[in-house]
């Protein structure tokens, strides 16, 4: 199985990702919170940890910036009725640190904001969950990078934010609407997926 892989950025368009490691590029899908942590030099290596699912259809990388982060996408595939796919929106939707808070709360309505959870599958993840899940550190706290993004939000960075939003599940207008008061504000694709998915979980 392939865990991580290190190499340089060749193409990104959220959810899909390539890198270059030693001349071979490897596609990957990659959650939103590993985006937010790419670096924005193009000539900057990258470490990202994987998981590979192999269907009679496909064979697929999942990439994540953080053994954490991955890990909670490999508990995600163990619940009944949750695929790779739901489980990259999760993982997208929010932090892990967040989703152990919903869980341990017991937040079926915050959880089934998430495209494709639904109110039962919301339920069954904090039942099949709270226990495996440690509870959040009170005094966790979370770092984010504000002030490194290249000020852009052209209409193409709109539409590959839709594109993104769309690929993780939300419906065209739910998307547009989400993505709506983002615009010509300066932000970054990342930064406009960001403050989307906040928006969407609010």
């Amino acid at each position: 199985m392939i865990g991580q892989l290190r190499g340089k950025i060749i193409q990104k368009q959220p959810p899909e990702l390539m890198i270059d490691v030693s001349g071979v590029g490897y596609e990957l899908q990659a959650s939103m919170n590993t985006f937010y942590e790419l670096p924005l030099d193009a000539d900057a290596e990258v470490t990202l940890f994987t998981h590979f699912i192999v269907r009679e259809d496909a064979q697929i990388l999942f990439a994540f910036s953080s053994v954490a982060e991955r890990a909670l996408f490999r508990h995600l595939l163990k619940v009944n009725g949750v695929g790779p796919k739901m489980a990259l929106a999760i993982v997208s939707g929010m932090t892990e640190i967040e989703f152990r808070q919903f869980i341990h709360a017991g937040d079926a309505t915050a959880l089934s904001r998430i495209p494709g959870v639904g109110k039962k599958t919301a339920e069954r993840l904090i039942v099949e969950m709270r226990d495996r899940l440690p509870k959040p550190d009170e005094a966790a706290s979370e770092t984010t990078s504000t002030g490194n993004t290249p000020q852009r939000n052209s209409r193409s960075d709109t539409d590959e934010a839709l594109n993104a939003l769309l690929a993780l599940g939300y419906k065209p207008a739910q998307a547009s609407k989400m993505i709506a008061p983002l615009e010509n504000k300066g932000l970054s694709v990342e930064e406009i997926i960001r403050q989307a998915l906040r928006t969407s979980l609010s």
